[in-house]
C-alpha cells in the first residue's frame, strides 16, 4: 500500500445556529493508505475566527456568534477546510 497523498474531511461546509455543535472527522486520502492511522491521529484543527466558531481537538465545532469562518485541518503537509456559516439561534 502507498502512503497517504492528502486528507479529506467529512464535509466541506457546515451551517450551524449559535450555541450548536457539529463534529467533523478527518480521513486519509486514500483511506487505505499505509500510514492512514498516523495521518488521521496527527490532524490538528484551527478556526480562522474563534469569535464565530471554535473547534476542539476532536473536530467538534461550536458556533459562538453569527458570521462565517473557516475550519482548517492540518496533518503534516496536508490540509483540508470546512466553510462554516453561523446563523442566529
Amino acid at each position: 500500500m502507498a502512503p497517504a497523498t492528502g486528507i479529506t474531511l467529512s464535509q466541506k461546509t457546515a451551517s450551524l445556529k449559535v450555541g450548536a455543535t457539529k463534529q467533523i472527522t478527518v480521513s486519509a486520502d486514500p483511506v487505505d493508505a499505509s500510514d492512514a492511522s498516523d495521518v488521521v491521529s496527527a490532524a490538528k484543527f484551527v478556526s480562522s475566527d474563534t469569535g464565530v466558531a471554535t473547534v476542539a481537538a476532536d473536530g467538534t465545532i461550536t458556533a459562538v456568534a453569527v458570521g462565517s469562518t473557516t475550519i482548517t485541518a492540518t496533518s503534516g503537509s496536508f490540509t483540508a477546510t470546512v466553510a462554516v456559516t453561523v446563523s442566529a439561534a
